[in-house]
Formats: C-alpha cells, sequence, structure tokens
C-alpha cells in the first residue's frame, strides 16, 4: 500500500481532536486529505449525510473516546470484531474506522468522477454498529515492530537467494519517487502521537512500498510462475506484517485516550 489508508487519515486527526490538540474544521480538512469531499451516512443523531466536523462532533456525544482502524484482507480480519455485516464491509472497502467506546464503526465507499488529470473523488462513510470487544490480532507497538524487523530480515534474505525480487528499472524509479515523496516531509499520523508509533508507520509504510513493488514484474524481465510463487509466498508473511504494524501504529493514541479515561 504506497499511499496513507483513508482510516488512518480519518482515526489519527479525529484522536487529535478527541486529545483537544487540534480544532474540529482542521482536523476534517487533514482528515479528508486530498480527496473532493467526505460525508457520514446512519449517524445516529442525523437524519441525512454530514461532513466531518459534526461527524467527529456526533461520535463524541455517542462516547466515543478514541479513534482505531481496521486494515482486513481475505482470510486476515485485522482490526475488526464483529458483528459479520460489519466485517463483511469492512472487507470488501479493505478498511474501516472503529469509535471506541460507541459500539460504531465506519466503512468507506469511495467514488470518482471527471476526466483524467481532474478526477474528483468522493468518499462516504457508511456508519455501523459494532462490538465492543478486542480488535482481531492487533500487535502492540513493540510487537509490531519487532515482527516487521525480523520477517523483513528473512525475506530479503530468501528474495536475494531467489534471485526474483522486482529490481528492473521501472522498480527502482517507482521505489525513489516514493522515497522522495517521504523526504518532503508529509507529516505522519497526528499531534499527540508517540514517537515509537510514528517510527513503526513510517518503517510499515516503506516495507509496504517494496512489497508492492517487488511483485510488480516488468515489461520484458524473464520470471517463471514457479518464481512468482516462490516470491509471493517469501512477500506474504511480510506484507501481513506491515498491515498489522500500521494500525498498531495508528491504534496507539486511542489505546493512550482509553487508559487516560479508564
Amino acid at each position: 500500500m504506497l499511499e496513507e489508508p483513508r482510516a488512518g487519515r480519518l482515526a489519527a486527526w479525529g484522536n487529535a481532536l478527541f486529545a483537544g490538540l487540534v480544532a474540529p474544521d482542521d482536523a476534517a480538512v487533514r482528515a479528508v486529505g486530498a480527496d473532493s469531499v467526505h460525508r457520514v451516512v446512519d449517524l445516529p443523531g442525523e437524519a441525512g449525510p454530514v461532513g466531518l466536523t459534526l461527524a467527529f462532533g456526533r461520535l463524541r456525544a455517542l462516547g466515543a473516546v478514541g479513534l482505531r482502524i481496521a486494515l482486513p484482507a481475505p482470510g486476515h480480519p485485522l482490526g475488526l470484531c464483529g458483528p459479520p455485516e460489519f466485517n463483511a464491509a469492512a472487507m470488501d472497502a479493505g478498511e474501516a474506522v472503529l469509535a471506541s467506546g460507541a459500539g460504531l464503526g465506519l466503512v468507506p465507499e469511495v467514488s470518482e468522477a471527471g476526466p483524467a488529470g481532474d478526477v474528483l473523488t468522493e468518499v462516504v462513510w457508511r456508519c455501523r454498529p459494532v462490538r465492543q470487544g478486542p480488535p482481531a490480532d492487533v500487535p502492540s507497538l513493540g510487537e509490531a515492530e519487532r515482527e516487521l524487523a525480523e520477517v523483513l530480515r528473512d525475506a530479503t534474505e530468501e528474495l536475494t537467494r531467489l534471485d526474483v525480487a522486482g529490481t528492473g528499472p521501472m522498480a527502482l524509479a517507482r521505489l525513489e519517487a516514493y522515497r522522495a515523496r517521504m523526504e518532503r516531509g508529509r507529516q505522519l499520523l497526528a499531534p499527540g502521537y508517540p514517537a515509537r508509533a510514528v517510527r513503526v508507520l513510517e518503517l510499515a509504510q516503506r516495507v509496504g512500498a517494496l512489497v508492492e513493488i517487488a511483485v510488480e514484474t516488468e515489461p520484458g524481465t524473464a520470471v517463471s510462475a514457479g518464481q512468482m510463487a516462490l516470491r509471493d509466498g517469501v512477500l506474504r508473511p511480510v506484507e501481513r506484517a506491515a498491515r498489522r504494524a500500521r494500525v498498531a501504529a495508528y491504534d496507539a493514541y486511542a489505546e493512550e485516550l482509553e487508559r487516560q479515561r479508564g
């Protein structure tokens, strides 16, 4: 995943707002990011779609003390805690936000319109009830950091031995573009997050980018089906560890807010 998940932006800036570190309108603008508009529908107490500023306030009034995220994938319901209807919607979207304390979750529905180069992206966050309980398979920051370092080391050694990683000119160009984007000072997370969460998220994003680049076979590259299967088998645990680390990083602030209020 080369781009920041929308669920991550929404949770990070919502948490900063809940902690009183940013203004409501600023949190909403940062959560929207480069998209055109975000709205929330089916929010209890609201008759129709509302913007993020109002939605954040309503979630707090409904008891939300922190926002967590889920980044599920087939066979891996990472960050989810039910019910099945919510899990299925989140799995289809590949991401979701869970409002701890409110028993509610938000799943994005993304639509795009307009010509190439002038595309408008609208996101509708559909609010659904969720179970109050521990999210599936979410590690602590320390566990996530150790796991990511270990699987990355093992995968690097194995891919080097197999000589099937994506390392051609196109792959290297994409990696350089990713590094340039990171070095332009894009803010990771939001005010108030611990330094370790920022470090873990930065590593997870870099590893996720490397995985995406490695699985792409460039034109003219001779890679057999067997080599691709071996490569994918090596990269699968790396991608899983990177997703787990991302969730742990985005959830770190919500966990701290919950501890403070507990």
